[in-house]
């Protein structure tokens, strides 16, 4: 099914996604999650053997245990259903660029998807910021759109190259502004973070 429909005229220039930077930082806490069992598991197994000797009810705790298993089965599918809930969120979340508006898609949950659009004619004022080493490094950041008659401000996060999309878009009003169909001030700035 498609999220929106394009008006006639209206072509699309551009997809955005967040930079892939983002989804490898997102990916460290369910590697951590998945190989912390291996470590916990037989120094467990060290600590209850030698409680084990001392009373009669000793915990077996190791691989072999078929409990063990079925628990460590269990937590895995629970961590990398996590995970894949995170990658569906990453790749499902974009913001389409077209010739008239810019349409912002976000997916919170595997059944929860907002999709939301303004106007290109509305937009007043484009911002972009990048802050911080890594940002700075690798390039990504955020594009904050403002538009007009509307306090809420549409945010593109962790964007690649942010001041190029907001040249895209800044062209793209340009555009429309030529062929008469909007009569706006636009501005652009931009707050790049020095290292």
């Amino acid at each position: 099914m498609e999220e929106f429909e394009l008006e006639p005229g209206e072509t699309i220039t551009e997809t955005v996604h967040q930079h892939p930077f983002l989804i490898a930082l997102r990916f460290i806490p369910f590697i951590v999650l998945t190989i912390a069992p291996l470590i916990v598991i037989p120094i467990a197994a060290a600590i209850t053997s030698h409680v084990g000797t001392a009373s009669t009810g000793a915990i077996n705790i190791n691989f072999n245990n078929p409990i063990v298993r079925f628990l460590l089965g269990v937590y895995w599918l629970f961590v990398w259903m996590s995970a894949f809930t995170m990658i569906t969120k990453f790749f499902l979340t974009l913001w389409v660029i077209t010739s008239h508006r810019i349409v912002d898609i976000t997916q919170y949950r595997y059944f929860d998807r907002r999709v939301s659009s303004f106007l290109l004619s509305r937009v007043q004022d484009i911002t972009t910021d990048v802050e911080g080493f890594f940002p700075t490094l690798i390039g990504y950041g955020t594009l904050n759109v403002e538009t007009a008659g509307r306090q809420e401000k549409f945010q593109m996060e962790g964007i690649a190259h942010p001041e190029q999309i907001r040249d895209l878009v800044m062209r793209e009003i340009a555009a429309l502004q030529n062929t008469g169909s909007m009569g706006t001030n636009v501005t652009a700035t931009s707050t790049d973070g020095l290292v």
